[in-house]
């Protein structure tokens, strides 16, 4: 399924309506290149969640934590990861415990990537636009698409 976002608005507004379909366990896997928008769906997914500052990518600190939200979520951008070993610091699966987790780069996970995550592809559609792909695991079907 594919969905048209003609701009960094509409792209906070499907990551807002998505924020609605969040449970504790479940991860949105952000795929794209540079620019793609992949923040602005996480900054959409925050806000979503009742998060009212700012959010930037989180590059260099990798993980950053939003636990005081309808559901705690880890904001999580792999990358700068080079090994595997740097992987399993991070505590992904504990996150998963109590929240949820977005992760730009989820590629950089290998096979590692959790197979009931939703995978959405970002791309650029020309002149601000966006087009998103999105593959559903049975674990999201009758929650996507966020209404």
């Amino acid at each position: 399924m594919t969905i048209l976002l003609d701009s960094a608005g509409a792209t906070q507004a499907l990551g807002s309506a998505l924020a609605k379909l969040l449970r504790p366990g479940d991860v949105v896997a952000l795929f794209g290149d540079l620019g793609a928008g992949k923040t602005t769906l996480a900054r959409g997914i925050l806000h979503g969640l009742g998060f009212d500052g700012d959010v930037a990518s989180p590059t260099f600190p990798i993980v950053q934590t939003y636990e005081d939200l309808a559901v705690p979520l880890w904001h999580v951008d792999l990358y700068r990861i080079e090994e595997e070993s740097e992987l399993e610091e991070l505590g992904l699966d504990d996150a998963l415990l109590v929240g949820a987790l977005v992760i730009e780069w989820p590629e950089r996970l290998g096979e590692r990537l959790w197979p009931a995550a939703l995978r959405l592809h970002l791309t650029g559609a020309g002149e601000g636009a966006r087009a998103l792909t999105a593959h559903v695991p049975p674990a999201w079907e009758g929650r996507w698409p966020p209404r």
